[in-house]
């Protein structure tokens, strides 16, 4: 494995870790057991990626190739099942982690599509189920509609990230530079999504007798 390859891997660790502990959190707050957290943990941390190359045909997908990332959400869950009262006064932080996990999903995300020759479009879809999918279907099993497409500068962020990559490598930027940038600006985006909240404008007329 060369330094590159080592640099991105320690980031999707580190990344998948962190959308663990926000899935585990999830469950916490519903008060599932303890299999229950560590299934949201599972779920959000590599659910995205699963589904991700399950689509472009990449299987075995990445997170039964190496069981180390599965592993590493088992831990997490079982850790945060122990110690979530400790974080009920860290929502800041664990909203700054989160950015940081859906810029790197992102970028990683991105460059799966790149690396299968996919176009544009799939490159930025690509990137945004990487960073979203896992939370889709966290919301999915919670029985509610995905926060993603009801409220915050979420998905979007990671959609605009997808068309970063997208033009950016274009300029034949080196790899990691490349990846850094997406992500960077990604975390970027997101923050200032949550400082000045900004959300996507909502359906306001509700349709009253649609079908009659």
């Amino acid at each position: 494995m060369s330094v590159l390859e080592q640099l991105i891997f320690y980031f999707d660790l580190t990344g998948t870790v962190i959308f663990a502990i926000t899935g585990a959190v999830s469950a916490v707050k519903l008060r599932l057991d303890l299999l229950g957290v560590v299934v949201f943990g599972c779920t959000v941390g590599v659910g995205g990626g699963m589904l991700r190359d399950a689509i472009i045909g990449a299987t075995p997908v990445a997170a039964l190739q190496n069981e180390v990332y599965l592993i590493a959400c088992i831990v997490t869950g079982v850790l945060i099942f122990f110690i979530s009262p400790l974080l009920a006064h860290h929502r800041e932080i664990i909203m700054f982690c989160d950015a940081f996990g859906l810029g790197v999903f992102t970028a990683i995300g991105a460059a799966k599509g790149a690396q299968y020759s996919l176009g544009p479009v799939g490159i930025m879809l690509c990137a945004t189920l990487s960073a979203v999918g896992g939370g889709i279907l966290r919301d999915v099993m919670a029985r509610k509609i995905p926060t993603v497409l009801t409220s915050d500068f979420y998905a979007t962020a990671s959609l605009i990230g997808g068309g970063l990559y997208v033009i950016l490598a274009k300029t034949h930027m080196p790899p990691f530079s490349l990846f850094a940038s997406v992500a960077l600006a990604v975390v970027i985006i997101r923050l200032l999504a949550i400082h000045f909240r900004i959300r996507l404008p909502k359906a306001r007329r509700k349709l009253k007798n649609a079908l009659e």
